[in-house]
């Protein structure tokens, strides 16, 4: 027979113990142990006796060999396909996580009404929102008459019964799976035994039914998605909703796609009728930009295989506290600190003792360093007040010696900034791709940006 008995489990790594302690030893996190119930098989542990029944030869195969690509759906929401990689795939998992409010359940709900519209059969479970609540979202979204079906459950066992007696249905939305239940093991629901459970015979269930299903996850105060690590592991896909709730723009980021390119984003701005995607998000970023304000440049940046040009705001300002104030929105603060150092070791410009504010444009987060020479340009900027010319884009890592050094894409970089209006490029030098349309300025070491920068404003 089976035997239980109590573990304690770290509900934000994972790890297991014997015994309850304030801290976990392995994420040093506080207050997260919680006491579980285990239950092992004797059966099942130690060595193979010679009278157990052997397993089953698998059949093995090489690397060669013609496989067709996956075939996808289309939602019709063309940002949340890009996202997607392209269109939902039968049989996997995706798992979309994000802060309350930020619009998962309103984008999911629009998702599922368009696939419907092409008549493909969707599921929608919540275990957070009535189907009378979900109704009023999907009346507010113009969606009352859409043929989707919903239904409200947190039981795990009861979830999967009703959707094996729904036939040919192809995408399936869980929201959220913080909120269902297994009743065959122990632990409240979200715990980390629970969220493993679960999330294991859903994605067994879309792989053996060939049905694409959601999991919506909810985030912890550092924005990671709640419970097991290992979450992220089991489904296919993974994307996180970006954004501040007070700013209209939302962007939904693939950190992970077993059937598509990862760091792929999709736009959106929340308006009354719900999500509306931004199919030229660079034209919206810098559309409200004037031109003859020092500490702004233009960012010409990579979304995954997407350029996007957006803005960079920089304020440096006298400080008269003993130790500058150093504020960052939308950037890396040690990547800033950085910057800083280099202009003050090798340009002398002094900016250590100032108050410095950074911020990126849009609500867009900025990850690559190819934004060096943006970020220095705008800090230079700001510095002189002298404005940077309107019509000038800028990409460019710079290294601690000073060197600014080349990024790739460079031509899917200059290629947008030149469709967008832009007559001239700071980019680094040795680049084998040229854009047409564009004077390009190569520099390649940032005491030339500092002298160009100040060159440019006195025209």
């Amino acid at each position: 027979m089976a035997k239980s008995r109590k573990i304690f489990v770290c509900q934000s790594c994972g790890a297991t113990s014997g015994k309850w302690a304030g801290q976990c030893e392995s994420c040093n996190e506080w207050n997260s142990i919680v006491e579980e119930q285990d239950i092992t098989h004797p059966a099942g542990l130690g060595k193979a006796s010679p009278n157990q029944a052997k397993g089953h030869i698998i059949a093995l195969s090489d690397l060669q060999g013609e496989d067709t690509p996956p075939p996808r759906m289309i939602s019709g929401i063309g940002e949340f396909d890009r996202a997607c990689g392209g269109g939902l795939v039968p049989g996997s998992a995706i798992l979309i996580g994000g802060d309350p409010g930020i619009g998962k359940s309103t984008i999911l709900l629009q998702a599922v009404g368009k696939l419907t519209a092409g008549g493909i059969k969707t599921v929608y479970i919540s275990g957070e929102e009535s189907i009378s609540q979900v109704r009023m979202r999907a009346r507010r979204l113009g969606l009352a008459q859409s043929p989707v079906k919903l239904g409200f459950e947190t039981n795990l066992r009861d979830i999967l019964t009703t959707l094996d007696k729904e036939r040919d249905i192809q995408v399936v939305v869980i929201d959220s799976i913080q909120t269902m239940y297994a009743d065959t093991v122990s632990g409240a629901p979200g715990t980390v035994t629970q969220v493993r459970t679960c999330a294991q015979e859903l994605i067994r269930f879309a792989k053996a039914r060939n049905v694409c299903i959601f999991l919506v996850g909810h985030v912890t105060k550092d924005g990671q998605i709640a419970g097991p690590r290992v979450l992220e592991h089991m489904v296919d896909t993974v994307l996180y909703f970006e954004g501040d709730r007070g700013h209209q723009f939302r962007i939904l980021r693939a950190v992970k796609n077993r059937f598509g390119g990862t760091d792929e984003i999709g736009v959106f701005e929340m308006s009354d009728l719900g999500l509306q995607e931004v199919s030229n998000p660079s034209a919206l970023f810098i559309g409200n930009r004037s031109g003859d304000i020092s500490g702004s440049a233009i960012f010409a940046g990579m979304e995954g295989s997407r350029p996007m040009l957006v803005e960079i705001q920089a304020l440096v300002a006298p400080s008269s506290l003993g130790q500058p104030r150093r504020a960052v929105v939308g950037w890396d603060n040690g990547r800033l600190a950085m910057i800083i150092a280099v202009l003050d070791a090798r340009c002398g410009l002094g900016l250590g003792a100032y108050d410095i504010y950074l911020n990126v444009a849009g609500g867009l987060r900025i990850s690559e360093p190819a934004a060096d020479m943006a970020v220095a340009a705008a800090l230079i900027s700001s510095l002189s007040d002298r404005p940077i010319p309107a019509e000038t884009i800028l990409f460019g890592e710079i290294s601690l010696s000073g060197e600014i050094r080349p990024v790739s894409q460079a031509e899917a970089r200059l290629k947008e900034s030149s469709k967008l209006g832009f007559i001239q490029a700071y980019m680094p030098a040795n680049i084998k791709h040229k854009g047409k349309g564009l004077k390009l300025v190569e520099l390649d070491q940032i005491t030339k940006l500092v002298d160009l920068v100040a060159q440019d404003a006195l025209q």
